[in-house]
């Protein structure tokens, strides 16, 4: 097609001078007055400012490993002996159903020489083992709603597992505790 029959409503796109640039974009904001182009005073944000400043200095390895010392210290808090469970409850006025508290403790059975606390917050039952030597190989069973596996061996975090609810977890959870705190599974290759 000519130049000639080149129809006069469409122009010609494609090369690198017809976009428009940053700056001549209207919905970008760069902090400056319509006019004259002076940076405008802005009062400090009112909504988010809490937030955005609770993220401030996160470290994501720092706060895994602090996971996993959370979990050693209801260890060593609760002192259960060998091959034995304690009991933690965190408020006095909420407490898991004793019945549940029985079920989990039969169904989660302890490795020789494992030691296990249940921390009962009243809305979840959280079940912290550990094989020997204590700490070594550590798991944390969420049970409630929500309910939830993790693995850590030695302080590196292996395996999370997702369950559909309190029975779910209690029929699928003794086979990885047996897993994960009787075997290699999830030690190092190295």
């Amino acid at each position: 097609m000519s130049a000639a029959g080149r129809s006069a409503s469409f122009r010609r796109v494609g090369g690198k001078g017809d976009r428009p640039t940053v700056e001549n974009r209207w919905w970008v904001d760069q902090g400056k007055e319509a006019r004259g182009g002076v940076p405008a005073e802005r009062p400090p944000p009112q909504f988010g400012r809490v937030f955005f400043r609770s993220g401030d200095g996160f470290e994501q390895e720092r706060a895994r490993l602090r996971l996993t010392d959370s979990n050693l210290k209801w260890l060593e808090e609760a002192s259960p002996p060998a091959n034995a469970w304690a009991y933690v409850q965190v408020l006095t006025s909420e407490r898991t159903n004793p019945t549940r508290v029985d079920r989990v403790k039969a169904a989660l059975k302890l490795p020789p020489g494992g030691r296990g606390v249940l921390v009962d917050s009243g809305v979840s039952l959280r079940a912290i083992m550990t094989g020997s030597p204590p700490g070594e190989r550590l798991l944390e069973l969420r049970l409630g709603e929500d309910s939830s596996l993790d693995v850590w061996v030695h302080g590196e975090w292996v395996r999370e597992s997702f369950f559909r609810g309190f029975d779910d977890a209690l029929r699928r959870a003794p086979a990885l505790v047996r897993e994960y705190l009787t075997t290699e599974r999830g030690a190092s290759i190295a």
